[in-house]
């Protein structure tokens, strides 16, 4: 049998994953669960190169079997390691701050931005940002929600680093 790997593997290649569990069944005569579309490709063509060109040698069959049995394979996982209740291992927390953006106006403020015609206000909060009634996170979240696109928060309210000129 003459084969033309690279010809059977772009035809694998295009064949569903039904079709290739059913291809499956038929080079190796029983189904498979298998679900993955590479792995199937890859056991198919291997098999179908076995039957064109042959299998491994006895040798080689022998030598992979030594590799095998000196290789230490974990049945069982590790045994989890007891809980102590010593200070020793204990996690220590540190409340993290933000360092405040020198970029945004305190807390209270008003950001005004002509847009479109109209005045957009958006005021500062503690922990965000207020518009249209809505909290939002960020300036960038406020930007999109008056766009319909992503955009950088701070340059569409113009809040650049010298103080509002571009």
């Amino acid at each position: 049998m003459d084969l033309n790997i690279a010809k059977e593997l772009a035809a694998l290649q295009r064949l569903t994953v039904k079709e290739l569990r059913s291809r499956y069944a038929d080079v190796y005569g029983e189904e498979t669960s298998a679900n993955n579309k590479g792995w199937l490709i890859k056991r198919i063509i291997w098999r179908m190169q076995v039957r064109a060109e042959g299998d491994l040698s006895e040798r080689a069959r022998q030598r992979a079997t030594e590799l095998a049995d000196d290789v230490y394979i974990r049945l069982n996982p590790p045994k989890a390691k007891p809980i102590s209740d010593g200070g020793e291992d204990r996690t220590v927390t540190k409340v993290f701050r933000w360092a405040v953006d020198v970029r945004l106006p305190p807390p209270g403020s008003i950001i005004t931005r002509p847009y479109k015609g109209e005045s957009i206000q958006v005021k500062v909060l503690p922990n965000g940002f207020e518009y249209a009634g809505e909290i939002y996170t960020s300036l960038s979240a406020v930007a999109k929600q008056i766009t319909g696109s992503h955009c950088n928060g701070y340059l569409f309210f113009r809040l650049n680093e010298k103080g509002g000129e571009e």
